[in-house]
């Protein structure tokens, strides 16, 4: 990662927000030497737009329907990476996006990709994870950032917050509960990348002599 003072984030979202909005909080404080050049949603509908257009935030609509026709994900990307390598962030960050993205186009962003997995990977990837981690009667769940690989949830796990899951829990519930380390994981996470303690290029390059044990794991419960 490039030694700077701001490290350069662009973060491509699906929905509300949420973790985008606790980067921007973070942002706009100062709790985190960052800057958010851009976001890129693939719904026009997404409530992360309104977040980022009101914290002046540069916003790439490429919507996956216009006027009833859907955008392929070839086309999505082709525009995705014209608009990132504009930007020329140090970090893209996936958070509540929503397509997969192609080998071709993982390949060809000129910098580290990480994204925040509901779940505490490598169990349970994909979606729907809070109704089958309570269907398997699973003592805990949690949460992971994992470096972006064309292999779907398949990269690097560098981080992971855990909870116990209570006997009467239900998935809403449990959504709510894991949402709540999600806001804690990804700045933590964030702060180590600045840091140096996560150097992506060199886990990226599988040159993890002296590392601690990947993943770095929080009990939030």
């Amino acid at each position: 990662m490039p030694n700077q003072s701001r490290l350069k984030i662009a973060v491509l979202v699906s929905g509300s927000g949420s973790n985008l909005q606790v980067m921007i909080d973070a942002m706009q404080n100062g709790s985190l030497p960052i800057e958010i050049v851009g976001v890129i949603s693939n719904r026009e509908d997404a409530y992360a737009v309104v977040r980022a257009k009101t914290a002046g935030i540069h916003v790439s609509v490429l919507s996956h329907t216009t006027s009833g026709k859907r955008m392929s994900i070839a086309t999505f990307e082709k525009h995705a990476l014209e608009q990132l390598n504009t930007w020329q962030p140090d970090l893209v960050v996936l958070a509540g996006f929503m397509r997969v993205l192609s080998a071709e186009f993982i390949h060809a962003v000129s910098c580290p990709m990480i994204n925040l997995h509901p779940s505490l990977l490598p169990d349970y990837k994909g979606l729907d994870t809070h109704h089958r981690v309570l269907r398997a009667g699973e003592a805990y769940h949690g949460c992971s950032v994992h470096l972006v690989v064309p292999e779907l949830d398949a990269g690097q796990v560098l981080t992971q917050a855990w909870l116990a899951i209570c006997s009467d829990e239900t998935a809403e519930s449990l959504a709510l509960r894991v949402q709540k380390l999600e806001h804690q994981l990804v700045p933590f996470t964030l702060e180590l990348i600045i840091k140096g303690v996560l150097n992506l290029a060199k886990i990226q390059a599988g040159q993890t002599e002296g590392f601690v044990p990947l993943p770095y794991r929080l009990w939030l419960d």
